[in-house]
């Protein structure tokens, strides 16, 4: 966990080669470093879930140290700009957020060596939040917590479609297991059988 709203900075890595990719680096770009260094890991992707700034401002530093592509969706450079007009309202510099080098959509590929996830796209919490599926685990960011849901009430949110995404969500295997951008993990079966969020009509969203 990372930062003072405890993001959960997820790091994906294939040992077979030591690529790597570090999801949601919100804050505290040493502790990550660390991680990576000790481990003997080289990042080739930085992605965000979504471009809230508790999951993107430590995106320079560990850009600058790797020489990581920056991966995010197509639809959330809206999101992406607004973050930044309000961290510099707190005092950040312009070049604090780097463009992003890969924008990507529903059903795009991201490889880490031998490993690849799907990107899932789950607006809602945000226009252009994903979800990252693959190998058993599904990265869900802010749009699906354990036991409940991203919240929709901020700039570029929607009940609606977040309600669609869940339903996307709950197409997965049971089993999957659910790595949340803040707090524990749990699995697609336990959401679907637990999280009110998850517990509406077929035909009825939000």
């Amino acid at each position: 966990m990372v930062g003072q709203l405890d993001t959960n900075c997820v790091i994906i890595s294939d040992p077979s080669c030591g690529d790597a990719c570090i999801v949601d680096p919100g804050d505290e770009p040493e502790k990550i470093s660390s991680c990576i260094d000790t481990n003997g890991l080289r990042p080739v992707y930085i992605i965000f879930t979504h471009a809230h700034y508790d999951h993107v401002c430590a995106a320079r530093e560990l850009k600058e140290r790797y020489h990581a592509a920056i991966i995010m969706h197509e639809d959330e450079r809206a999101a992406y700009a607004d973050t930044k007009r309000l961290c510099m309202s707190w005092g950040y510099d312009d070049e604090d957020f780097p463009p992003p080098d890969i924008l990507v959509r529903e059903d795009d590929i991201v490889r880490i060596g031998s490993l690849s996830f799907r990107v899932i796209h789950t607006p809602g919490h945000t226009p252009g939040s994903i979800c990252l599926w693959g190998h058993g685990v599904l990265l869900t960011g802010d749009t699906l917590f354990r036991g409940s849901a991203g919240r929709t009430d901020l700039p570029g949110g929607s009940g609606e479609h977040l309600c669609h995404s869940l339903k996307k969500l709950m197409r997965l295997p049971h089993p999957t297991r659910v790595l949340c951008g803040h707090d524990g993990e749990s699995s697609i079966g336990i959401e679907i059988r637990t999280n009110p969020f998850m517990a509406f009509p077929d035909d009825q969203c939000m």
